[in-house]
């Protein structure tokens, strides 16, 4: 295999096609572009972790967070119990359940909840205390 030479040109400008003959004439051979511009100062947009989730303790994966999937079981038996979103919001607060930023649950904010529940759901049924919270429910709806 022949050596091969590379050479990197500053320009100051856009180059005009004889800038590019030239170097072809010169046995040069275009081979890559680079383009540059000024970066935003705008931080990079964090990624929300899923609620009901958290950074594990070695940075390099999530774990579910107790609470959080407490409130998730919670909402999920009063929606099966068919109770609305004000009644639902009532109940977390009441338990002593906070949102992420503290603040208290709202019928808004419950409602809100409603992909992540649909998310997390079929991985809640399987459990052996959803069984048992299942027939408890039942029995209370008479079903």
């Amino acid at each position: 295999m022949s050596k091969s030479e590379r050479v990197k040109d500053r320009i100051s400008g856009v180059p005009d096609g004889e800038y590019f003959q030239v170097r072809q004439r010169a046995g040069w051979k275009l081979i890559a572009v680079e383009w540059e511009r000024a970066a935003d100062d705008a931080p990079a947009e964090k990624e929300e972790i899923p609620y009901g989730l958290r950074v594990a303790a070695d940075c390099q994966h999530l774990e579910y967070d107790a609470d959080e999937m407490a409130v998730l079981t919670l909402m999920m038996e009063l929606i099966v119990q068919e109770h609305g979103f004000s009644r639902i919001a009532s109940e977390l607060n009441e338990h002593g359940f906070r949102r992420r930023d503290g603040a208290q649950w709202t019928e808004i904010s419950a409602f809100n909840m409603l992909p992540r529940l649909i998310e997390i759901g079929p991985r809640m049924f399987p459990t052996a205390d959803w069984q048992e919270r299942r027939k408890r429910i039942y029995q209370l709806l008479g079903r």
